[in-house]
């Protein structure tokens, strides 16, 4: 059995799978100043009649770095940052603690400029008197060569409890992105060890001693460990989780909208042939713009529990949740009212309900029932009118999918997948005002527990051979080798491959299941010198594509 816990802005959900079907399924309140509380919360309910011991795969996804982005809370840590001549690196300052300093490598990894280990002492002392924990170290061209990075955490190291190297981000190069990825990824580090060091502990006492896997950013998963390194991967793992729950009821060959509408936001995305669509660069939360790999999705402020209000007699509709409908004990009007007094929900106060809508209703000179059905088309309307915002941003540039770049593609949905609690009222609505055909995915109030549980593991290995300086590097991932001038495209096919499996592996791949390997990238270079051959580079990039682990196929085309 598996299990899948997404923790969402309004509830948190939890499955329970066998190879035969959901076991058992949890929805509880999720506390935003508790998180903890919340996953320990779900956990407990699901497993207080099972054996432990059958439970062979636990995956999470949480909003926990997400909201430690969005509002703020993130730790104060240091940024040492070389970039050599070119443009000046103020322009990429990440907060107080942010330090440019001497040291230079050309494009082809090439030392110009040594570092200056006083200076790096120096601003060591500084950060560790300003009670910096965390530091992030980001050299222009690391990923041709990294040995100042090195040079410089090797210094660092005695006075700092973790230190992060820009070339361990990411194969791509891009000197603005690889800082503040590198800043988010120590800037959360030490929450997201806590909570789920935490997790684990608190699972390990009620029995349950299986590898936790955590979901990225880009419907993959990846152990806790692994996850310690990179813990900005987790950025948006809600998103994910609901794309990847919607995928095995999408249809073949066409595109197709999938809308999670949930207590406080409506999350976006788009499937092309059941592949999501990626954000080829990386993630931007706010003032970062990150090289942290995610499928592309956006929200909208507008949920099930968003305050209705009327301002100059126009009705608003959030972007602000005060707590559950007042069908359920909250203290103001939301949709999820309307939808009580409308009579296509049957659970709640309908009197509360009523009480709510009406105050609006009289405030927009119009009955209940007006009031209650122009509130539903309106929110509608709004999630809508984003999705098709979406679309024309998408097909202003090419489309890249997870499995493919997609030259000239156009984006063109034909179906419209929703998940959430209110999934089935919303369907047919939005089906009647816009002719789409709009499906409520099977067990969508928790699609996404489900999407997260059975998400494979992912991961990528970018590859730079340079037969004139005799070597091949994938300085992500730590490796470099001499190579002789017959190094040839195969062979560095073959070398990458062997990086994946390895890197897959130590991330919770299992080692018999690695048959979604594909190239994504391949470049191929000259190196004319003197109008005399000298030698080739090689670039590559292979991944191990995002997609639903096998055996519970038939669990997902029926939940």
């Amino acid at each position: 059995m598996i299990i899948g816990l997404d923790v969402g802005g309004t509830h948190t959900d939890a499955v329970l799978i066998s190879s035969t079907g959901i076991e058992k399924k949890i929805k509880v309140p999720t506390d935003p100043d508790d998180l903890f509380k919340s996953v320990l919360s779900g956990f407990t309910r699901l497993i207080d009649d099972i054996d432990p011991k059958q439970v062979e795969r636990v995956v999470i996804s949480t909003t926990l770095t997400t909201n430690a982005i969005v509002q703020q809370t993130m730790e104060p840590v240091g940024m040492i940052v070389s970039a050599g001549p070119g443009i000046d690196p103020e322009f990429f300052r990440t907060g107080e603690h942010y330090y440019p300093v001497a040291g230079s490598i050309n494009h082809r990894g090439r030392e110009k400029a040594p570092v200056n280990e006083i200076q790096i002492k120096d601003i060591a002392k500084k950060l560790k008197k300003a009670g910096v924990e965390y530091v992030g170290v980001v050299s222009k061209f690391c990923v041709r060569n990294p040995s100042h990075e090195i040079l410089i955490k090797r210094i660092l190291n005695k006075y700092f409890k973790k230190v992060f190297l820009g070339h361990h981000v990411s194969g791509n190069l891009n000197f603005p992105r690889r800082i503040a990825t590198t800043h988010l990824n120590a800037a959360v580090f030490s929450l997201h060890k806590s909570f789920f060091e935490a997790v684990e502990n608190s699972l390990e006492k009620m029995g349950l001693t299986v590898p936790i896997q955590i979901l990225k950013a880009d419907g993959g998963t990846m152990t806790l460990e692994s996850s310690m390194d990179f813990p900005g991967q987790t950025v948006l793992s809600g998103p994910a989780a609901s794309i990847m729950g919607a995928i095995p009821h999408a249809p073949k060959g066409q595109d197709a909208i999938v809308l999670d509408i949930g207590g406080t936001t409506t999350d976006i995305a788009f499937l092309v042939d059941r592949a999501p669509i990626l954000e080829p660069v990386g993630i931007q939360r706010g003032q970062y713009k990150s090289l942290i790999r995610s499928l592309r999705t956006d929200s909208k402020g507008i949920g099930g529990d968003s305050v209705l209000r009327v301002d100059h007699g126009q009705l608003i509709i959030g972007p602000d949740r005060k707590g559950p409908a007042m069908a359920f004990g909250g203290p103001v009007p939301t949709p999820t009212d309307a939808l009580v007094v409308l009579g296509l929900m049957d659970q709640g106060d309908r009197e509360k309900a009523a009480q709510g809508i009406h105050e609006i209703a009289e405030q927009l000179g119009l009955t209940d029932l007006e009031a209650a059905e122009m509130i539903f088309k309106r929110c509608c309307s709004i999630i809508l009118k984003k999705t098709f915002e979406m679309i024309d941003q998408i097909n202003s540039k090419p489309v890249y999918t997870v499995h493919e770049f997609l030259e000239g593609y156009k984006l063109s949905p034909e179906k419209i997948l929703i998940l959430g609690g209110p999934s089935e009222y919303f369907a047919k609505k939005i089906e009647e005002l816009y002719q789409i055909e709009t499906l409520a995915v099977p067990e969508s109030s928790v699609a996404n527990a489900i999407g997260a549980a059975c998400a494979r593991t992912t991961c990528e290995v970018s590859l730079n051979a340079d037969t004139e300086q005799g070597i091949v590097t994938a300085h992500e991932e730590d490796f470099a080798e001499p190579i002789s001038k017959t190094f040839s495209e195969d062979d560095l096919i073959e070398t990458a491959y062997g990086l994946l499996k390895e890197k897959a592996v130590n991330s919770g791949a299992d080692a018999e299941n690695l048959d979604e390997v594909e190239v994504v990238e391949f470049q191929q270079f000259n190196i004319v010198r003197n109008f005399s051959p000298k030698g080739k580079i090689f670039r590559t990039k292979i991944q191990l594509k995002p997609g639903l682990i096998k055996g519970y196929d038939t669990v997902l085309q029926s939940s």
